[in-house]
């Protein structure tokens, strides 16, 4: 006849000196959570865990012993040898306590003190990345042959070619909503025509470049996360070290070259389409196309195209630079690679924002 499985029991005893819990059985994932939620309510300070009845104990039960030794304060006796293995990594742990009340959540200043210092540490993760691909870039650079021009050009149709479409309709959208917005009231003063000076000038020096830059940092930083992600939990990049190759120079450096490449040109088709898109409404709105030209012309000069285009090389080198970065700080699991990708569409977004405004006050500074 087939044995049945072992179970496991929980039987509280209550008097005068105390509460005392008894657990029999085996003690396993399964068997574990069923004696759990009885066992941890009865459990308080004072109480005496009475573990000499266990048969058998993994991981679960040795969670289960130290929930009601350590957060619940009782005391274990009869305790199992395999449990105490287990526990044994773990003695140091201690339950942060307010007045003497053990808590299953750390304090608010517990917690915003562990957020100061993961940033602290991306941060500095980040200065260390920085440097670590402008060596290698440099490196590419003074040698060619070391580059993977092959990654490279693949990365710049994924990343810039196939971004042709989304990146049009967005700076068409942009510069037909700009046009319809400012239209209305420069009509209530007789000077509607100059709603084409708007459009260019905040298409040419600001809007073409950090709409692009997002729309990258969602469609193309968040790819490179992911790819390299993968990468880093399947191991891969464990095995490129192995055999003695960088992974930035290796896999780094080929989408960072991209990325800084197809920004610039992107922004300037963005804005060739957003101008496009806010002349259409103003002439729309009936102005001959020789005045909305001759408007056009008189606004724009070689300082606002260029305001944008500078600031788009660095724009490509933070969506490129972020998305690699957070690729390889992916850890194991199943949602490691979403984090990561996550991580790096959240961050790239803040820094394009960050870079964007750092750049607005030094233009103003220096009357660019």
């Amino acid at each position: 006849m087939p044995v049945e499985p072992e179970s496991a029991e929980v039987a509280v005893e209550r008097s005068d000196s105390g509460t005392r819990i008894v657990l029999k059985g085996r003690l396993d994932a399964e068997n574990a959570a069923t004696v759990w939620d009885r066992a941890v309510r009865a459990a308080g300070k004072g109480a005496t865990v009475d573990a000499s009845g266990v048969t058998y104990c993994d991981s679960a039960g040795a969670a289960l012993f130290y929930k009601l030794e350590n957060a619940r304060g009782a005391k274990i006796e009869g305790l199992p040898a395999e449990a105490s293995g287990l526990l044994k990594p773990y003695a140091e742990v201690e339950f942060p306590t307010l007045g003497g009340r053990t808590l299953d959540r750390e304090p608010a200043a517990v917690a915003l003190g562990r957020i100061g210092v993961g940033m602290a540490r991306d941060v500095r993760d980040q200065l260390v990345f920085t440097g670590q691909a402008a060596v290698a870039l440099a490196a590419g650079m003074a040698n060619p042959r070391r580059v993977r021009w092959g990654e490279m050009w693949h990365t710049v149709e994924t990343a810039g070619v196939n971004a042709l479409v989304i990146v049009g309709m967005i700076g068409f959208l942009t510069g037909m909503i700009m046009a319809f917005q400012s239209t209305v009231p420069l009509q209530q003063f007789g000077v509607d025509i100059f709603v084409v000076n708007l459009v260019a000038l905040a298409m040419l020096r600001e809007l073409g470049g950090i709409m692009t830059a997002i729309v990258l940092a969602g469609r193309s930083g968040s790819s490179f996360a992911a790819e390299i992600g993968t990468m880093k939990v399947n191991e891969e990049v464990d095995a490129l070290t192995t055999m003695g190759l960088d992974p930035v120079r290796f896999l780094v450096v080929p989408k960072l070259m991209a990325a800084i490449l197809v920004t610039p040109l992107l922004t300037i088709y963005a804005n060739v389409i957003g101008i496009s898109g806010g002349l259409m409404v103003v002439m729309f709105f009936g102005h001959p196309w020789a005045a909305v030209y001759n408007q056009l012309v008189s606004a724009v000069t070689l300082h606002d195209v260029f305001a944008g285009l500078i600031k788009s090389f660095f724009f490509g080198a933070l969506v490129g630079g972020i998305g690699c970065l957070r690729g390889l700080q992916t850890k194991s699991g199943a949602s490691a690679v979403g984090e990561s990708t996550t991580r790096a569409v959240v961050s790239g977004i803040f820094l394009i924002i960050l870079v964007d405004a750092i750049f607005a006050v030094v233009f103003y500074a220096i009357k660019f």
